[in-house]
């Protein structure tokens, strides 16, 4: 393979290491935006203060990721963006209202404290069910017919309802005593209509997408591929298992809530890369055809080769830094 030929597969790499980052890493912060209303007004500063060293930061992989998409492959960066603007409008305005809501809440008058939190909740619910549906879009090579759109539909459901899991999984590490004990409830409620919302997209996907449906049940590929259900359902039952034992969380083994809530995303993020490469706008563009001259992709490496490590590095320091039970948010 020429280096013209492995360059946007280095590119490729990185585009989805930084949206699979994201969708962790933002999502469980999502996730406990998702959960906010359900928590008192104590418990509501906890929860905003398990996530406030880290939600900023966790958006710096979103940047990254569109950023290569944007410079390594114009020609994808023009056809995804323009099917979903929509969408994508929506999870910036989300996002945003997200940020504007962490930083009022706590500074703005105590009467208006309540409008914030419904603000930080509506944020995170529009950028998580955007993203849902930029995702179902997606898979579906921007199908704008009925069974298309009833797709996108439910990963814009679905998507949310596994932010709720990850981050109720954040809240058991993070939290102590009454908010922890609430938050394994949530965990518990959330697992099962997550669960079969994500079997049902599972079934559909290869439905709505033929590519897909090759992938997935050519031989020898189905017998490759059969760990991938296997080790989602190990992942998903062993959540079942410490959300319904609570001597479990009380021997500090919480953690395994988020790990195996994570483990799915991860395992669905590499299953969704398995079933779309070498497209990376599916049926369309693959992405040698979408990517940008060998010259500039050899520039753009140089400044990738530098910044992500430093991303990464950023990441772990900030996570070793902040760790621990999370308090009540307060500003000096």
């Amino acid at each position: 393979m020429t280096w013209a030929e492995f360059l946007p597969l280095i590119f490729m790499a990185v585009m989805g290491l930084a949206l699979l980052a994201y969708v962790v890493l933002d999502g469980y912060d999502l996730g406990v935006g998702l959960l906010l209303p359900l928590g008192d007004e104590v418990q509501k500063d906890t929860m905003v203060s398990s996530i406030g060293p880290f939600w900023d930061a966790n958006e710096t992989w979103l940047v990254l990721g569109v950023g290569v998409l944007l410079v390594a492959f114009p020609k994808a960066h023009g056809l995804v963006l323009q099917a979903l603007y929509l969408p994508a409008a929506i999870m910036i305005v989300g996002l945003i209202l997200r940020g504007v809501a962490f930083d009022f809440r706590v500074k703005a008058p105590t009467k208006y404290l309540p409008f914030w939190n419904r603000a930080f909740f509506a944020g995170s619910l529009a950028a998580s069910a955007s993203q849902g549906w930029m995702l179902g879009s997606y898979i579906t090579g921007f199908d704008n017919g009925p069974l298309g759109l009833l797709f996108s539909l439910g990963i814009a459901i679905t998507l949310p309802a596994a932010y709720l899991l990850l981050g109720a999984g954040w809240l058991i590490m993070k939290t102590e005593g009454e908010l922890q004990e609430k938050a394994v409830r949530w965990a518990r409620r959330a697992l099962w209509p997550m669960g079969v919302a994500l079997l049902a997209i599972s079934v559909a996907t290869p439905l709505v997408s033929q590519a897909v449906f090759e992938k997935w049940f050519g031989l020898p590929q189905i017998f490759a591929l059969l760990p991938v259900p296997l080790i989602c359902a190990a992942a998903f039952f062993a959540v079942q298992w410490v959300v319904t034992r609570p001597n479990l969380i009380a021997a500090g083994y919480g953690w395994l809530v988020f790990v195996n809530t994570v483990l799915i995303f991860v395992l669905a993020f590499f299953g969704l890369a398995y079933s779309i490469f070498p497209d990376i706008v599916i049926g369309r563009l693959t992405l040698w055809d979408a990517a940008a001259a060998t010259s500039s992709l050899t520039i753009i490496f140089i400044g990738v080769a530098i910044t992500l490590p430093m991303i990464i590095a950023y990441t772990i320091y900030l996570y070793r830094v902040f760790w621990g039970k999370a308090h009540p948010l307060s500003y000096g």
